[in-house]
């Protein structure tokens, strides 16, 4: 128990450095007196619901405030997220969280059919009000876009994730991990701008399958475990503050991630610079 609290202790110092002097000790640009910052993106988000991975994690009617940062490394593709998730009413301490992840994406093979995204993350879920040996999650994400396979602005996705207790000695996380594979579609329609100052409106529109592979519950079925379908637009209040709001519906097909279809509403306000 102590070496696993001294060994999260121990990366979170590090992350924290590796983070305070990479803000600090930028690449020079333009005049040798400029020093260049990394991008950051500073996001509230309220949900009426927090549905993660087909869960209902609050369950019916309980909504949260999930607040963000988001440290772009100059434009490297590496980047190092913090994401908070509190319910708005009581009884959920024990499941709320801090969320440490570090990133990287890219692209390879621009401007042919197969150009892809990919991004590779490493996220550690921090339940602080938990003993970290009793309830501490990591997980390794990997995901991969094709925006030039299909044409006519369809996009397909896939990502897969490997969820892992930070324990292995506490018997009722053993079987808590598992893998789960995400396959999606996206599009981007464009409309007339609702609000005189911009020329159009761009919705995002998306759709996924879910396989779960005993991810996130020792009871969670090796099956197809729901469809998400969702839209969602912004509106640039200013150059750096963007509102958007999204709606989802989720189709429940496995009882042992969630007995009941869900619906849903996320409202984000995103600050960047």
């Amino acid at each position: 128990m102590l070496i696993i609290i001294e060994w999260k202790e121990l990366v979170m110092k590090k992350l924290i450095f590796v983070l305070s002097v990479m803000l600090l000790v930028g690449p020079a640009v333009g005049r040798a007196d400029e020093v260049a910052l990394p991008g950051v993106t500073f996001d509230t988000t309220f949900v009426s619901k927090y549905i993660w991975h087909g869960f209902n994690y609050y369950g019916n009617d309980n909504s949260a405030i999930q607040p963000s940062v988001d440290i772009d490394f100059w434009g490297s593709g590496f980047g190092a997220m913090v994401f908070h998730s509190r319910a708005n009413r009581s009884g959920f301490r024990n499941l709320e969280e801090f969320d440490y992840i570090l990133y990287y994406g890219n692209s390879i093979l621009d401007d042919t059919t197969w150009a892809m995204d990919y991004n590779v993350s490493w996220l550690y879920y921090d339940y602080y009000d938990n003993k970290s040996s009793d309830t501490d999650l990591q997980e390794l994400v990997l995901s991969f876009a094709w925006p030039n396979l299909l044409g006519g602005g369809l996009v397909p996705s896939y990502s897969t994730g490997k969820l892992w207790p930070t324990s292995s000695n506490v018997p009722a996380m053993k079987d808590v991990g598992g893998w789960v594979h995400v396959f999606g579609l996206g599009y981007d329609l464009e409309t007339p701008a609702i609000f005189p100052g911009s020329d159009k409106q761009v919705f995002s529109l998306m759709a996924d399958l879910t396989y779960n592979d005993g991810y996130g519950l020792a009871t969670a079925d090796h099956d197809w475990s729901h469809v998400t379908l969702g839209v969602s637009t912004g509106f640039d209040i200013t150059p750096n503050l963007t509102f958007t709001p999204a709606v989802y519906y989720q189709i429940s097909m496995d009882d042992s991630v969630n007995k009941n279809d869900e619906v849903w509403t996320a409202l984000s306000l995103t600050y960047s610079f």
